[in-house]
């Protein structure tokens, strides 16, 4: 029996290089599982996949500056806000110091008016005419003080005498020669004191004791 090849006037078929179909040999191809978006175990990783999960290499410069610059906001605004109340302190100590200037200049007008106020000669429209006065400059801040039996505060008040008494356990004002003034925390003047000391080895409302030696 004859081949077909050996056949005239045919021509012989190419010949098929069959190659080993074996799996040991066979190359391993990335393959992607089913119905997932991982791949498969052998895959080879996008590269593209890589580079987004992995954070650009200036992405961490960036937020850096961006610290550095956030903390150079809160630093001015630190000092803005110190700049306002500083401001704010300085012109309430300005106006203080306008205002006591003022009333400094109107005390020898309150003394007279309290001065005839005890004559008894302000009366009828003049004595509106120094209530209104005196209401006007409180609300400036004008504040008298000096009573009697306050304790005796040189800061405060000027003595003009003293005396001994067994009444009173330290120095206490006992009169109030003329009263003083004070604008918040500027003092005017001193308010002028009678002062008693007690007597030294004695106490309120009891005799002297002999001293014991």
């Amino acid at each position: 029996m004859k081949r077909p090849t050996d056949v005239p006037g045919l021509s012989a078929p190419p010949l098929e290089i069959v190659g080993d179909r074996s799996p040991h040999n066979s190359a391993t191809l990335p393959t992607r599982a089913a119905g997932g978006d991982e791949p498969a175990v052998g895959a080879t990783p996008d590269r593209g996949d890589r580079a987004a999960a992995e954070p650009p290499p200036h992405e961490s410069g960036l937020q850096t500056e961006l610290r550095e610059r956030t903390a150079d906001l809160q630093w001015l605004k630190a000092e803005y806000d110190n700049y306002r109340k500083r401001v704010r302190r300085d012109r309430l100590a300005v106006r203080e110091i306008a205002v006591a200037n003022v009333l400094g200049r109107l005390l020898p007008v309150l003394d007279a008016l309290s001065e005839a106020t005890e004559l008894g000669e302000v009366t009828g429209g003049f004595e509106r005419v120094a209530q209104a006065l005196e209401a006007e400059l409180a609300t400036l801040g004008l504040e008298s003080f000096g009573t009697a039996g306050d304790p005796f505060d040189p800061v405060v008040h000027e003595a003009v005498s003293y005396t001994s008494s067994d009444q009173v356990e330290y120095p206490t004002c006992t009169e109030i020669l003329r009263l003083g003034y004070r604008v918040g925390d500027h003092l005017l003047r001193p308010a002028e004191v009678a002062v008693a000391e007690p007597q030294a080895g004695s106490s309120p409302g009891s005799k002297e004791r002999p001293v014991t030696r």
